[in-house]
């Protein structure tokens, strides 16, 4: 389906999709093919795109444990060689220039490169535009600067005019630019994130009215994230969201066109309640669409009964169900009948508390919860733990103990303005007794080490949503060794994952490296690391998970390569002032004569095929089903030819 007919009132507006499925960071299922180097069946990716209406695809191969330049490489030359695909233009998109690069020498027409922005500056900026207008290529801008990303419709108007004034003084066509002002998940719980989707359609306006001639574009994905799992009220939401956004003057947006319903045929009381929240019409919006979308995700008659029950549950599971479902009704009675059981006030948090913390985490990973319900979960164990810290704290005093809650300094790191998803691990850690210290985005390695020494802070968070983060987090990593540290390091972020900490930051620095998959999981994490009895496990369990993993890639690789003693060892033995022996019978030898045709069955034909460019796939297991394709083969092939290639193949 188009996407302009999402949007009735403005039918004649033209909005074109952008095929978000051929990127790795996007699609685990393309990511799989990648790495597995099936680029048949990527480049089936690519033509489903087309099919479901991707007028341009955007192609991206940032992942940490792939040689990105040579992927991107190998399936742009791919998707070239499909009509059916290389009719569309092509984003190249990637956090590294080198990438980018690799990519526009593989494309023909004019393609797209994704993405440039301010973040390191004016020179940079400009000099980055440049190499992209003397490949042909339009750009991507992004609205970031060299404070961090745009937020406000203020932020998107000053940043992208500011873009525009530069680019265009500096000969770029401004067809040729296209600005992505930041779409950013609503509906989190959170108030700050509440505005994010109206100031985009708000700035949208004043951007193309003060940049004539430009484009607007942005990634729908990342509105819905709070309720991914849930695909309905996903597909409303990106509906509603181009519903507005388009008249507004949004003509792009990186989206799944095949995914989208019509605006008039989206059920009426999900359509107002979506409205509700991406307009910021009422208080209670959130709350709103979180109750509705339960029911779009189908009832589940053992947990009504369940909900129903509860109350009568043991206390641990009660706690548990709490947190889960977000009660906080009784949740303070509930945390005083467990303290009353428990040899220990600070036990009912790494007991009950956690393990409900830890469910959270198992049914938000799997998208069966959703953020704003994780948050609410987060403040409902803030409620908990108010109640317990008078009694921990009564306790400290009578033993002695001064351990508390923690400090935990966290950052963006160097080269990456992204902080959304830093931030809500934030509130998240606040709302559990965390002190967190947050200094922002592009923070280079000696500011995060010197915050952290100055503060005493019982572990440093990294954050990175950039595919060079990674790069950074190693640095940092690298320079925590070199000054003996032994501070515990989080990494997080979405490009992050367990196995690139396993095989890139852990051997970096000899202290404990964790990878937290998602917010909320931090709060587990963190309070592990600060506590006397579940420090140690957490350790050893994530070590032998890490050493797994790194056998694991090793084995995967290519085998045991000898050491280069050996090799040298086994070397041949040349002696340059012999003479090769002579051979026994001097002269041409005549063997005896076969036709070829009773020799076709024994020979493997492939190298011949390919050295006569002939296409084709090859079987290649035995000799003999050769013997039905040869015939074939060489009656398109100039006899004086293969005969020659015999000849010289003895």
């Amino acid at each position: 389906m188009e996407v302009s007919k999402v949007n009735q009132a403005g039918a004649g507006a033209r909005f074109v999709n952008v095929g978000e499925r051929t990127n790795v960071t996007g699609s685990a299922k393309f990511k799989k093919l990648i790495l597995a180097g099936d680029y048949d069946a990527a480049v089936e990716v690519a033509r489903d795109q087309v099919e479901n209406g991707a007028q341009i695809i955007d192609v991206n191969m940032d992942e940490a444990l792939l040689d990105s330049e040579q992927a991107m490489t190998i399936f742009l030359k791919r998707i070239a060689a499909e009509p059916d695909i290389a009719r569309v233009p092509v984003m190249i998109d990637s956090s590294k220039w080198s990438v980018i690069e690799a990519g526009l020498k593989c494309v023909s027409g004019k393609p797209i490169v994704n993405s440039i922005s301010m973040k390191e500056g004016e020179a940079p900026f400009l000099e980055l535009a440049r190499k992209c207008r003397a490949y042909g290529a339009a750009v991507v801008v992004m609205a970031f600067d060299e404070v961090g990303q745009a937020d406000t419709a203020e932020r998107k108007i000053e940043i992208c005019e500011r873009a525009y004034k530069l680019l265009t003084a500096d000969g770029f066509e401004p067809q040729d630019i296209i600005f992505d002002p930041n779409v950013f998940a609503i509906a989190t719980g959170i108030d700050e994130h509440r505005r994010y989707a109206i100031d985009f359609i708000e700035a949208t306006a004043e951007i193309r009215r003060r940049c004539p001639g430009v484009h607007i574009s942005g990634g729908l994905s990342n509105l819905s994230f709070s309720f991914r799992g849930n695909e309905p009220v996903r597909r409303a939401m990106h509906s509603v969201f181009l519903y507005h956004a388009i008249p507004a003057g949004m003509d792009m947006g990186i989206v799944n066109a095949g995914q989208l319903e019509v605006y008039d045929q989206i059920d009426p009381e999900l359509r107002d309640a979506v409205e509700d929240v991406i307009l910021d019409r009422n208080e209670d919006a959130t709350e709103t669409l979180i109750t509705l979308a339960e029911r779009y995700k189908g009832t589940d008659a053992a947990e009504e009964k369940k909900l129903a029950e509860w109350r009568s549950l043991p206390v641990t599971e009660r706690l548990s169900y709490a947190l889960v479902k977000g009660i906080d009704a009784h949740i303070v009675e509930d945390t005083e009948e467990a303290r009353l059981v428990a040899e220990r006030p600070i036990h009912v948090i790494e007991g009950p508390l956690m393990d409900g913390m830890n469910v959270v985490g198992d049914l938000f990973g799997s998208g069966k919860m959703f953020l704003p319900q994780v948050v609410k979960s987060a403040r409902v164990m803030k409620k908990a733990v108010a109640h317990l810290i008078p009694f921990i704290e009564a306790e400290k005093e009578k033993t002695g103990a001064t351990q508390g809650k923690g400090r935990i300094v966290m950052a963006t790191v160097k080269g990456d303005v992204h902080d959304i998803g830093k931030n809500i691990v934030g509130v998240v850690l606040q709302c559990n007794g965390f002190e967190v210290i947050d200094l922002g985005v592009m923070v280079p390695w000696q500011t995060i080490l010197e915050c952290a020494n100055d503060n005493d802070a019982d572990m440093i968070g990294l954050s990175g949503l950039i595919t060079p983060s990674l790069d950074e987090m190693v640095t940092v990593a690298g320079e925590m060794q070199r000054l003996g540290l032994k501070t515990p390091l989080l990494i997080g972020g979405a490009t992050t994952s367990k196995a690139h900490t396993a095989l890139r930051i852990d051997p970096a620095y000899e202290g404990p490296v964790i990878h937290v998959l998602d917010a909320s999981r931090a709060v587990g994490v963190a309070s592990s690391l600060v506590s006397d009895t579940q420090c140690e496990p957490l350790l050893a369990k994530t070590a032998e998970e890490y050493e797994a993993l790194r056998i694991a890639r090793a084995r995967s690789g290519q085998s045991e390569l000898a050491s280069i003693a050996d090799a040298r060892a086994n070397g041949f033995a040349y002696d340059p002032s012999g003479q090769a022996p002579a051979p026994v019978r001097p002269g041409l030898h005549q063997i005896g004569e076969w036709p070829l045709r009773d020799l076709k069955a024994s020979i493997d034909w492939t190298p011949f095929f390919r050295a006569w460019e002939l296409g084709g796939n090859y079987p290649q297991s035995s000799t003999t089903k050769w013997s039905a394709k040869a015939p074939a083969a060489f009656s398109t092939t100039p006899r004086r030819c293969w005969t020659r290639s015999l000849r010289s193949a003895g």
